[in-house]
């Protein structure tokens, strides 16, 4: 990302004929809302003296908002390539800060900044790439989502089979005006699901782009006539949507999860990060695999990561480790699912990964592929099975709360838990399908 100060961003404001800003920032749940303001309270809003109220940012309406500020990050500023040249629009992105200029206990962006700053106390920076999948469904004569896929495609197929790689290709292109630097698309395993890869960047800059990639998606799907979904299981009958964390950690320029001499040519550093998230599992599913959906991905296939484990090829774990050495050499998160706050996926992952460093956890030998059928293991070493099971784990998890801070612990687990009494009390078709006639 490239450096940019409060007076670049005016000037470049000015020299390309901004006429709008959109103040953008991520609320609890990971949904990206922004206040459009004109040029002319630019100047202002850069010195952060733009206020709201809490309830944005919280996702409650109740009698204890407060007022808080947005100061947004210099960093971030970017024209939108899909708005007229005459009149541009731009945005930046913002934390969120408390009207005495700290920040605020509910932003999610100063929660990752938190975990970044203990990581770097150990002299360790974090990296990040991101394989976000998602669906194009066509939308019907009044433009609501239909749950149609736009095509019949499978994996990697081209077109004309392929009918979504038009509007791939200008998401892409998109995204990299935007100055994401996107590595791969294709087509997913799916009809109508298609899978984009950010490269490996410093975690806040990915945290950063994947809230951008998700609001440029749906954007120029709508552009083409579709409707792009991030639900982590629309279809019963196919795959879910998943979104893979490639995690590395740097050290002194090199990278800390390779050992030429270790196991597997993996570092001490390496075992011990792997076993804090096995550790932290339960609880991280809750941040990562936020909603009821999220569990119907979650369940005993060949490709759904459902175990707390970690291997080098079987895709039933939470953590692959990709055969990459040296300077390629990841740990893969395989659960997280494109629903999930970036910025609390990565700084929940980061904080479970050093307490593993910290308290020198062992994660035991790598799942093999002749392994115990997955339905058994589960009942042993399965992540989750629903979203109330991961909120008991978040419930009773103090690393994990530690990292979202006490505001968005409590915050995300009442309105998850309400989430849950609501599923819960909706009788739904399959129960009138299953039970009406018989019972």
């Amino acid at each position: 990302m490239p450096t940019l100060t409060s007076e670049d961003v005016l000037h470049k404001a000015r020299e390309y004929n901004v006429k709008f800003i959109r103040l953008q920032f991520t609320d609890i749940f990971g949904v990206l809302k922004n206040i459009a303001i004109t040029v002319e309270e630019l100047p202002r809003a850069l010195e952060g003296r733009v206020m709201f109220d809490s309830s944005v940012i919280e996702g409650f309406v109740q009698n204890r908002e407060s007022d808080i500020y947005l100061l947004p990050d210099p960093a971030t500023f970017v024209i939108f390539p899909w708005r007229p040249r005459e009149g541009a629009v731009a945005r930046l992105i913002c934390d969120v800060l408390t009207p005495q200029g700290e920040p605020y206990g509910a932003c999610s962006r100063a929660a990752l900044k938190r975990v970044l700053a203990r990581a770097k106390e150990m002299d360790l920076e974090f990296r990040v790439g991101a394989q976000i999948e998602f669906f194009l469904f066509h939308t019907d004569a009044q433009g609501k989502p239909t749950v149609i896929t736009h095509d019949r495609a499978g994996y990697c197929d081209l077109t004309p089979v392929d009918l979504g790689e038009n509007a791939r290709r200008d998401m892409v292109l998109t995204l990299q005006e935007m100055g994401l630097d996107v590595s791969s698309s294709h087509h997913e395993i799916a009809p109508g699901q298609h899978e984009i890869f950010l490269k490996e960047d410093d975690a806040l800059t990915v945290a950063d782009s994947i809230a951008t990639f998700k609001f440029v998606v749906r954007t120029i799907a709508q552009r083409h006539g579709l409707h792009a979904s991030f639900m982590p299981r629309p279809l019963a009958r196919y795959n879910g949507s998943g979104m893979h964390l490639h995690q590395f950690l740097w050290r002194d320029g090199e990278n800390a999860f390779y050992d030429p001499a270790g196991e597997h040519q993996l570092s001490e550093l390496a075992y011990r990060y792997i076993a804090g998230l096995i550790t932290h599992a339960g609880a991280l599913t809750a941040i990562t695999n936020p909603l009821v959906n999220s569990y119907k991905r979650l369940i005993p296939t060949d490709l759904a990561p459902v175990l707390a484990a970690w291997s080098e090829e079987n895709r039933s774990t939470m953590i692959r480790v990709p055969a990459q050495r040296q300077e390629g050499t990841r740990i893969v998160l395989r659960s997280p699912d494109p629903t999930a706050n970036p910025y609390l996926a990565l700084a929940a992952s980061l904080a479970a990964g050093l307490d593993g460093i910290e308290h020198g956890l062992v994660p035991g030998a790598p799942l093999s592929e002749n392994h115990a059928p997955v339905r058994e293991l589960i009942r042993r070493i399965g992540l989750p099975r629903h979203l109330a099971d991961a909120l008991r784990a978040l419930a009773g998890d103090a690393v994990i709360q530690n990292a979202l801070g006490r505001e968005i612990t409590a915050r995300f687990l009442e309105a998850k838990e309400d989430e849950w009494e609501r599923y819960q009390a909706e009788v739904h078709q399959w129960e009138l399908d299953e039970y009406l006639t018989n019972f």
